[in-house]
């Protein structure tokens, strides 16, 4: 775990902080999910922060738009990959038969709860110092993760003059340690599309997918 420390230019003071955010569920123990919720909106709050003051003449639509770049499973997990912190995850051996270090969900969830791990042992700057740097390039975060679907929609949606699409995740199936999401998308207050994903940022992203298929083949 030394190595991840370095990648992340903290060291924890207790260790296991970052143990039980590297801990997937399917161990059957104790895991990183209540870290991964905490870490999910302490993220969120940085890079709102970090954009807010970076790009002081930007709108709110389009803020939101870099916002959901930045903080989408494909981004995650490309960082997530770039502190190589798959080698370090803890997890049952038939999530590791089934390539389970390198699907983007588990990363991006894990690297969520890592941030969690640092905040709480450290305190908010502490954190803030380790989402700063690792977000520090947008260029580079977007040749890693590509094209985004919900970045794509939100686009569509504001150059339509329409309000910014909505999410909401309305089914959640399977066992803990392989679990199904499903998440719906409203433009307008409508419904347009759902999408499943084995985390709900993958639901999102598929139900964004469609949305921008249908709506496309409407005009």
């Amino acid at each position: 775990m030394h190595e991840l420390e370095e990648a992340l230019g903290y060291r924890f003071d207790n260790i296991s902080h970052l143990r039980l955010a590297l801990t997937h569920p399917s161990t059957k123990r104790e895991d990183n999910q209540r870290l991964e919720f905490l870490g999910d909106a302490i993220l969120e709050f940085c890079v709102s922060d970090m954009l807010y003051a970076k790009y002081p003449r930007l709108r709110e639509g389009d803020l939101t738009a870099r916002r959901a770049a930045l903080v989408c499973e494909r981004s995650l997990s490309a960082l997530a990959r770039s502190l190589n912190l798959g080698p370090h995850l803890l997890m049952g051996h038939g999530e590791e038969q089934t390539g389970g270090r390198d699907k983007p969900g588990i990363l991006a969830d894990a690297l969520e709860a890592v941030l969690a791990a640092v905040y709480v042992d450290g305190g908010y700057q502490a954190a803030r110092r380790v989402i700063d740097r690792l977000f520090a390039s947008e260029d580079q975060l977007a040749v890693w993760h590509g094209p985004d679907d919900k970045s794509a929609l939100q686009e569509y949606t504001q150059a339509n003059g329409l309000e910014l699409p909505q999410y909401e995740i309305v089914g959640e199936s399977g066992p803990d340690h392989d679990r199904r999401f499903t998440a719906r998308v409203s433009v307008m207050g409508r419904p347009v599309a759902t999408g499943e994903g084995s985390s709900k940022k993958a639901a999102e992203q598929a139900a964004a997918k469609e949305a921008l298929s249908r709506l496309r083949n409407a005009h």
